[in-house]
């Protein structure tokens, strides 16, 4: 009996370790080792560290990616300079999905011609980290202008709680400003990192412990699904409507507000748009997205919205602009797109 336990052991071991190798061989994600290193309240990674990255089980759109010197995922290293133009977003600005040269601040700066183009891009971060990195760039390196890279829900991934701030961020009850920074790893994370299979069951299958407890002791019907009275009435649906307007105003307005000491020159603001609803001709007014442009507007910002753009691309080719279906960020053609547009409000007098 003990003897068949060892063997099975020694069986689960060796393949273990097979796995290991097998996924040290191929161009598994591996740990991105982010953390506090330039700033209180801006994640980046540790100045240039190296990493892969790549999508899905079977590792599409691989990447070997670099840090800068201040812990960016950016082509040249960041130097003061007053004709810089800061790019700054989440994963849409840092796109490690997309090749060097296809990248938003690669091709934004060969828009520019002679202007080097500094691209802060924190994946997983929202409006009001933007706001910290703006600072950022003003205090330290000297950028006058700013070109910010928004995705759909920056907005509302402000309020504290959404999974998306790495520091400042409004209470999602009171609205109130508070800063939530990330804990430092545990012990158990760090030791993890350095294995390229447990990097493969996390980053490309998505296996996290809190996720197999949903599936096997959840219920796989949602509690709308099982109980259709809990589907919202026009009232609710008004009220909500209220309430995501309020937020634009508040998470809006402390953005703005925030910059403001900043920003010495231009502020150019590229908004993302529901492309899909684009594609099959059927996008949607949007009161929320509407309000938000026109507190830019007011605040001095130059909106360049996609959608008349992505629409216009839609009408006269059948292209993607997409990664994929399996990746809502934006591929090559549809950096170009919005790349040309920025830059013309960039050289606009």
């Amino acid at each position: 009996m003990i003897r068949s336990v060892a063997l099975w052991f020694s069986g689960v071991a060796g393949l273990l370790l097979l796995l290991e190798l097998g996924c040290r061989v191929l161009p598994v994600s591996t740990s991105t080792e982010t953390g506090y290193y330039t700033d209180p309240v801006i994640l980046t990674y540790p100045a240039r560290h190296r990493w892969v990255v790549s999508t899905g089980w079977d590792l599409r759109n691989a990447q070997r990616m670099q840090a800068n010197n201040l812990g960016y995922a950016a082509q040249h290293d960041f130097v003061r300079n007053e004709q810089a133009v800061a790019l700054i977003g989440d994963s849409f600005v840092e796109a490690s999905m997309l090749d060097i040269a296809e990248r938003p601040a690669a091709q934004l700066e060969r828009q520019l011609s002679s202007r080097p183009v500094y691209a802060m891009g924190g994946p997983g971060t929202a409006l009001l980290d933007y706001a910290q990195r703006v600072r950022y760039a003003d205090e330290h390196l000297g950028v006058r202008d700013f070109v910010i890279l928004m995705e759909r829900g920056d907005v509302r991934q402000s309020l504290c709680g959404s999974g998306n701030v790495n520091g400042p961020c409004l209470d999602p009850k009171t609205l109130a400003p508070r800063v939530e920074t990330l804990p430092p790893s545990g012990a158990t994370k760090r030791l993890l990192r350095h294995s390229a299979l447990a990097q493969y069951l996390v980053s490309q299958l998505r296996v996290t412990p809190q996720g197999l407890f949903n599936k096997l002791l959840l219920p796989t019907k949602s509690a709308v699904a099982q109980h259709p009275e809990l589907k919202a009435t026009a009232a609710q649906a008004k009220a909500e409507q209220v309430q995501a307007m309020h937020v634009v105003d508040v998470v809006g307005g402390a953005f703005f507000e925030r910059i403001k000491p900043h920003v010495r020159g231009k502020l150019i603001i590229v908004l993302d748009s529901d492309r899909r609803a684009i594609e099959r001709g059927a996008l949607q007014p949007d009161p929320a997205r509407q309000r938000f442009i026109d507190l830019a507007r007011a605040a001095g910002a130059v909106v360049v919205d996609t959608a008349p753009i992505f629409a216009a691309h839609a009408a006269r080719s059948p292209l993607k602009l997409e990664v994929g279906p399996y990746d809502g960020h934006f591929n090559a053609l549809a950096v170009s797109l919005l790349t040309q547009a920025a830059a013309t409000a960039v050289n606009a007098d």
